[in-house]
């Protein structure tokens, strides 16, 4: 008996690794296309452990990925189960034909997806899923620089210094305090949250938050939940953090930016179509409000001639609120993870309920 036994444990235990190597082969028969060739390298690590993966050689952004990449994923999309995307250009349904039926996810490096195509990949059943949360501590902050640098008209200021024409006086381009004033976060989401926590050591006197219902987390971060006209009444500084969708496109435009504040400053770090931004610029031009801070436009980039860019009372950033090496990393190895869940039949980590 006893030497069965015995006999019995090598069994098992020489049949674990095999059933392992295995699943291995059997997930490794899976090919899955990553959109651009910067992709994070820690994210590809986690990929090429269970797939097989093939990656464009090409930028996916701007004019390459216009062009030269969507030629090239179009050829390297048959057969494959899932895509990860590192881009903000469109999925486009010929990409989603091409791909054929065994596409089971999009795995979009992104906290937004308005991008996606949500209708075809319902249609499709095929599973969406972004990267929120690891990116808000870096956005946050871009949140907090472009607070600090429409307040404090860094625009004009840099200007000066480029020119080597500094104004000077005591009363010469002042700005204006966050010590002491009220901003207002339209979405406390997780990057909502973040930049609450970064102003609180600014000694802000009130925060306020708006959207379609409380939040939890706002009672232990001190942040009341008021109407969206609430909100832009009282609000000095006006922050943008909430997802393009069809609800929210254009929610800054002539009539809310007509509800604000003489002195208000719009903060965005969504998306550039949250905000009509022909009524910011008559708004700013007309200093209806006092200023604006821009990490995202419409489109992307923005002409360097675009008539906002005449405006000194706007400071705009490239879209660079998630870009830090760590936070690219996390990104890249959260979607990486996604995909191992959608294709080993585990639930995604972060899905977009289409």
């Amino acid at each position: 008996m006893i030497i069965q036994y015995v006999v019995a444990v090598a069994l098992v235990a020489v049949a674990l690794p095999a059933r392992s190597v295995a699943n291995n082969t059997m997930t490794k028969n899976l090919k899955v296309l990553v959109s651009s060739n910067d992709f994070p390298a820690s994210g590809l690590r986690v990929l090429e452990e269970h797939f097989t993966v093939v990656q464009t050689k090409y930028l996916n952004f701007g004019e390459e990925g216009r062009t030269l990449a969507k030629d090239d994923l179009l050829k390297l999309i048959p057969g494959c189960s899932a895509l990860v995307w590192s881009s903000n250009l469109p999925i486009t349904k010929e990409l989603l034909d091409k791909a054929g039926p065994q596409l089971k996810l999009v795995a979009t490096v992104s906290a937004g997806y308005n991008h996606c195509n949500l209708d075809e990949l319902r249609a499709r059943g095929i599973k969406l899923s972004n990267t929120p949360n690891v990116l808000a501590p870096a956005v946050a902050e871009i949140a907090v620089g472009l607070i600090l640098g429409a307040a404090r008209r860094f625009t004009e200021n840099l200007d000066q210094v480029r020119r080597g024409e500094w104004e000077i006086g005591f009363d010469k381009v002042l700005g204006q305090d966050v010590r002491g004033s009220t901003v207002g976060i339209i979405g406390l989401g997780g990057i909502g949250q973040a930049v609450v926590k970064r102003l609180a050591g600014f000694e802000v006197e009130k925060f306020v938050y708006s959207g379609h219902r409380e939040k939890p987390e706002a009672k232990a971060l001190g942040a009341e939940f008021v109407t969206q006209d609430q909100l832009l009444a009282q609000s000095d500084f006006i922050v943008l953090a909430v997802p393009l969708t069809n609800e929210t496109k254009h929610m800054i435009n002539k009539d809310t930016l007509g509800k604000m504040k003489s002195n208000a400053i719009v903060v965005n770090v969504g998306r550039g179509d949250l905000i009509d931004q022909e009524a910011l610029y008559d708004a700013l031009k007309n200093k209806q409000i006092y200023a604006a801070g821009l990490d995202v436009t419409t489109p992307e980039p923005l002409p360097k001639d675009h008539k906002l860019f005449t405006l000194p009372n706007l400071f705009v950033l490239p879209h660079i609120g998630s870009a830090t090496v760590r936070t690219r990393s996390d990104m890249g190895v959260l979607a990486a993870n996604n995909v191992v869940n959608a294709l080993t039949g585990k639930p995604l980590i972060t899905p977009v309920k289409l």
